[in-house]
């Protein structure tokens, strides 16, 4: 080896230290100075961390790229080829750096998880995180075949065929898909939720882009398409404010006036007196004349919607309108019939009797 042969590999080895010297500087100091100027804003600070690893392996990167070129002869014949590795490689630091700015923990989807009121335990952001880096991965690859000379055209075309095939075949699967995603986003219930549909009814186990498992109250897991739940009405009962008491009670025709409204007054005073009912509406009014009854109609809400303690309130409150009524001497009504009988004195005179 000539002494310029020498000469050339200490200029390639001093290259290849100094650039692993402003490898040391840029991690221990300048990265550190960026990360400080913009510790205010989030978005900045987390895009320099994903790209810290890719900018500290492209000084070195660099540094042996400059010193191959030096040692090299000029009539080398592969020097394209080794330009082409260190544009691949270029392309690979920045695909990696992408990749990591694409991570479901990244500040990019936290802001959109906050926007959207997604909580953690939502499938979107992860989704999402996967799509982005799989688009990552598909568009280096793409570059570095490029980059050697190959057309990416026919591939494409195939790969647009082959999507339209595999799409028109698992179109119930994309509606699905789909649907998921609309249940993700507009969350018309959540993992645990009580809900209710005109097919099934039981409590939310899990939510995944093709389906949802609700178990039963009967204890059985059912899979439900999310395409069929997406097309039919959900009432969520786990996000009721109250829950609701509605019905007509029957007392006795023959109550007196002045009983009646005593106790229709003194039972929604009760009521209202009660810290289990909501305060906003509460009806007991006297609405009915029925043929063997007389119909006070109550309309009235539970604080609690849990359902057990529902109705343990509405067990309550019925017991309250048992005792206010047998106080006011005022008796449930009874099944009967009135029947009018010909009197034997005479065809025009007839008898009431009643019959109960």
């Amino acid at each position: 080896m000539s002494q310029s042969d020498w000469i050339d590999w200490l200029y390639a080895l001093g290259i290849l230290l100094l650039f692993l010297l402003f490898r040391k500087v840029f991690t221990s100091y300048l990265f550190a100075l960026l990360l400080r100027w913009f510790k205010r804003s989030k978005g900045l600070t987390n895009g320099l961390l994903s790209f810290e690893k890719p900018l500290r392996s492209f000084f070195v990167v660099l540094g042996v790229f400059w010193a191959l070129h030096l040692i090299l002869p000029d009539h080398w014949p592969y020097f394209s080829v080794l330009n082409k590795l260190y544009r691949n490689v270029v392309i690979i630091l920045v695909g990696w750096g992408f990749y990591n700015l694409s991570a479901k923990s990244s500040n990019l989807f936290a802001g959109l998880s906050s926007r959207l009121g997604l909580d953690e335990s939502s499938m979107l952001i992860p989704f999402l995180s996967k799509i982005l880096r799989f688009i990552v991965v598909v568009l280096v690859i793409t570059m570095i075949i490029s980059e050697w000379g190959y057309s990416i055209n026919g591939l494409v075309a195939g790969l647009g065929l082959g999507s339209l095939a595999i799409a028109m075949a698992a179109k119930d699967t994309l509606s699905n898909f789909l649907a998921g995603i609309i249940i993700i986003t507009e969350k018309p219930f959540s993992k645990g939720d009580w809900i209710l549909t005109p097919d099934i009814e039981g409590v939310v186990e899990d939510i995944t882009f093709r389906s949802s498992k609700i178990r039963t109250f009967a204890n059985a897991l059912v899979t439900v398409p999310n395409a069929t739940l997406a097309d039919r009405p959900i009432t969520n009962w786990s996000r009721m404010g109250k829950r609701r008491i509605t019905f007509t009670l029957g007392v006795a025709l023959d109550s007196d006036r002045p009983s009646l409204q005593r106790a229709v007054s003194r039972i929604e005073r009760r009521l209202r007196e009660d810290e289990a009912i909501h305060q906003e509406t509460i009806m007991v009014h006297f609405t009915d004349f029925n043929e063997s009854s007389l119909g006070i109609y109550f309309y009235l809400f539970t604080k609690s919607t849990v359902w057990a303690e529902h109705l343990q309130i509405r067990q309550d409150v019925n017991f309250m309108i048992m005792e206010v009524l047998e106080e006011e001497g005022v008796a449930l009504a009874l099944p009967s019939q009135r029947l009018f009988v010909e009197s034997a004195s005479g065809p025009g005179r007839r008898r009431l009797a009643d019959e109960t």
